[in-house]
């Protein structure tokens, strides 16, 4: 039995709270060694100084976290824990880049990214920094150390969605909508803090999290999205400071989350403190959006978005509107994250969106993502698959025998690059779905995505493909 006294100084919240969070860091840390019996509830009650009630529920807790298993006359014991294959340290988690390598080679068929087709933006983005260039020579040539007012305004005009625009005070111009999601989670949690994500998501921003300090907690999900009652239970266990939600269009699932499920969310939320993310990166495409979070909890909810899907990748012009009073806080964090804004993107974007331009390129962009989803139904006409008409990309379901990871590989041989379900996981959990994510807005042309197309749906209809070694 080990002589293990937890300290409880520090921490906020209840103190069964306190205390099931400190037998979790010290499992992790390995004060607490797997297989080792924790003291009994009643000597641990006496050397700390609480009631026997407390440390039960705190027993419970952890038991509930899957850290410990409860036999009555044998006692409390630290679980072995799975652990990574592959680790780079002591404390490694799965690796946090994903399963993309961080290089592509040239040649292949990029199905693997959804950044907005190239409809000839680049004419308008020439001339649109030429005049940049030739008005704002000082600027070019220094640090951004002043935020101007057409920034927010642009920002405004950007976000806006279903009759919701946020005020310019709100707004904090980023590098792209993964850049401002990021400075959300500095500026409002600290290293160790639990964020919720839906089990399937944008994992990137788990795994940047991930790399500053913060521990990502997966939520269900359904054909609705982010199953209410599996947050409810995440919210009352894991206490997460914050929620990360892809509403609109999710990614990888194409669900668009209704107004009765959102406004289930928000009350969990209201009731447990929990600071709301809606990553609207997709929803910006939807000619009829749903009401964003933003509307229904202004006081908790931190709106980003950017023009990376609807206008221009390459120009990482992105907003991000905060509830009040956050917004500076926000600036900050994201300055201390990336150096600051570059005046001449931030001058780009907000000339694109004020100018019109962005509507007009925006609308362009709407139109090719149908015309390319039009051909993916037809391409995989016969197998199981969602779409959408606004979306840049579709869910595929494989046929038997093919696993993700397998014919990701085998598209990989034949020279298409797409994206498992691996890629959009929170953690390990979950029952494989044997999906894969199809985009189709890199390829310069329809006949080239239609090339793409054509070599995965030969794998599809070679079954046998499957049971061969790509791994």
């Amino acid at each position: 039995m080990t002589n293990w006294l937890p300290n409880l100084a520090r921490g906020t919240g209840p103190l069964y709270v306190r205390l099931a969070d400190r037998i979790e860091h010290d499992i992790e840390a390995g004060l607490l060694a797997p297989g080792e019996k924790l003291p009994p509830q009643r000597n641990l009650a006496f050397d700390i100084g609480v009631t026997i009630g407390t440390v039960s529920r705190a027993y419970a807790l952890v038991r509930e976290r899957g850290l410990v298993s409860g036999e009555v006359g044998r006692g409390t014991y630290v679980l072995v824990r799975e652990q990574p294959r592959q680790t780079t340290g002591p404390d490694a988690a799965p690796p946090f880049g994903g399963t993309r390598s961080p290089v592509t080679e040239p040649g292949s068929h990029r199905l693997d990214s959804t950044a907005a087709p190239d409809i000839g933006q680049a004419a308008i983005l020439e001339r649109l920094t030429g005049a940049i260039l030739r008005d704002h020579p000082h600027d070019i040539a220094s640090y951004t150390r002043t935020l101007p007012r057409h920034w927010l305004e642009a920002g405004c005009q950007q976000l806006a969605s279903a009759g919701w625009m946020p005020p310019p005070e709100s707004i904090v111009p980023t590098l792209g909508g993964h850049a401002g999601i990021l400075a959300v989670i500095a500026a409002m949690t600290v290293p160790g803090d639990r964020i919720a994500f839906e089990e399937l998501t944008y994992s990137h921003v788990a795994r940047s999290g991930g790399v500053i300090g913060r521990r990502a907690v997966p939520v269900s999900i359904d054909d609705e999205g982010m199953v209410p009652e599996d947050f409810e239970r995440v919210c009352a266990q894991q206490h997460p400071k914050m929620v990360f939600l892809v509403a609109s269009l999710h990614n990888p699932t194409l669900c668009i989350m209704p107004p009765a499920r959102r406004r289930a969310i928000v009350e969990i939320a209201r009731r447990h403190n929990v600071w709301l993310i809606e990553d609207n990166i997709y929803g910006v495409l939807l000619k009829d959006p749903p009401v964003p979070f933003a509307q229904l909890a202004p006081e908790r909810t931190f709106h980003a978005g950017s023009l990376s899907k609807s206008v221009a990748a390459g120009v990482r012009g992105g907003w991000t509107s905060c509830p009040p009073h956050l917004a500076s806080r926000v600036l900050t964090a994201h300055k201390m994250i990336t150096g600051g804004m570059p005046f001449l993107l931030a001058e780009l974007a907000a000339k694109l969106v004020l100018s019109g331009e962005a509507a007009g390129i925006h609308h362009e962009v709407a139109a090719e993502i149908r015309e390319r989803e039009a051909l993916a139904r037809q391409a995989f006409e016969g197998h199981d698959f969602v779409s959408h008409p606004a979306a840049p990309f579709l869910w595929l379901k494989l046929p038997e025998p093919w696993l993700s990871s397998t014919f990701k590989n085998a598209a990989a041989e034949a020279g298409v690059l797409i994206d498992d379900e691996d890629e959009f996981r929170v953690g390990r959990s979950g029952a494989a779905l044997h999906r894969v994510r199809i985009a189709f807005t890199v390829p310069k042309t329809r006949a080239l995505v239609g090339e793409g197309f054509a070599l995965l749906r030969g794998l599809l209809d070679n079954p046998i493909c499957g049971f061969d070694n790509y791994g």
